[in-house]
């Protein structure tokens, strides 16, 4: 197989062997991985080092901007290859140029920003964290600015409803009862306007799907310990939800709490503090600490935790 190649070094790669639907069906599912692990352990034989990335040294004028456009990437890409932490470059500087993987069908490539969670880019493409994390065979959920992460664009049905409009519905209305936005409506139905017609079925989020976190404004006093006993979680999933680095936070900051195996209810026209707690066996006291509410009044298609 092998002879009378002249000056060219034959390499012969060899996987193994399918005898069995699991080896198949695990080949099927990575075969872009095993492809590309061939190709960086053939150009590292050959010499060429990482394969991951080229190189571009800088030349007078250049900017992030376009270097990263000449190749088809972000700034935030090309800071996050080379650890910058600023837009500042050097004449004669050598920077790594990421290629960008082939992203799989019926995927989309969602790059992290600032202030990026996983449960908010969840929240925003209408899947859950936890199919964010398989998809990405991800194993914390920390996230870092310039992160690439795969968004599948099928939708996951199992977390939503379908709902019919009744008369004086608006998509407005609707997004609020379910704790969405009209953006988000529109895209799960592929709307192109904002007309609606009475008994036209419409996906929304389920209520329990979006309660896998909730808003708390920080109060004089308050600390991430505090906190995270007052709701039943800890310190860790606290700062992980919310991306911090450490345990300082400001009066008036907004976090996202983790919840855990709470209730929930929707706001109803008639609906008061104290017809829900009498319902649900508590306290309004009860009800106002656990929603971080400053009054009584209630907003129809409010959530509130029981």
């Amino acid at each position: 197989m092998q002879r009378n190649t002249g000056i060219t070094e034959p390499i012969t790669v060899e996987y193994g062997f399918l005898d069995n639907e699991n080896d198949a069906e695990k080949l099927k599912s990575n075969y872009i991985d095993y492809a590309e692990a061939v190709v960086r352990a053939v150009l590292q034989y050959i010499g060429y080092g990482d394969y991951a990335s080229g190189t571009y040294t800088v030349k007078k004028g250049d900017s992030l901007w376009s270097i990263a456009k000449k190749y088809n990437i972000t700034v935030e890409e090309l800071k996050a290859a080379n650890n910058l932490t600023s837009n500042l470059l050097n004449v004669g500087q050598t920077l790594k140029i990421p290629i960008i993987e082939q992203v799989p069908e019926n995927y989309i490539v969602y790059t992290v920003s600032k202030g990026d969670t996983l449960y908010k880019i969840a929240n925003e493409y209408g899947i859950s964290v936890d199919k964010l994390i398989e998809y990405n065979n991800l194993t914390s959920t920390n996230l870092s600015v310039g992160q690439r992460i795969l968004i599948p664009t099928e939708l996951d049905t199992s977390l939503y409803d379908t709902y019919v409009v009744q008369p004086g519905d608006s998509l407005y209305r609707i997004a609020i009862k379910y704790n969405t936005n009209v953006e988000n409506l529109m895209s799960i139905n592929n709307l192109s306007s904002n007309l609606l017609n009475i008994g036209q079925n419409l996906l929304v989020p389920k209520i329990e799907s979006i309660q896998e976190a909730f808003d708390y404004v920080v109060k004089v006093g308050d600390s991430l310990y505090s906190i995270a006993n007052k709701y039943n979680t800890t310190v860790d999933e606290i700062k992980s939800i919310n991306n911090l680095t450490n345990n300082v936070l400001n009066v008036g900051q907004t976090l996202k709490i983790p919840s855990k195996d709470q209730i929930t209810y929707v706001v109803k026209s008639g609906d008061n503090l104290y017809s829900i707690a009498n319902k649900y066996d508590t306290t309004v006291d009860n009800i106002k600490k656990k929603n971080n509410l400053s009054s009584n009044l209630l907003n129809i298609g409010q959530i509130l935790i029981i």
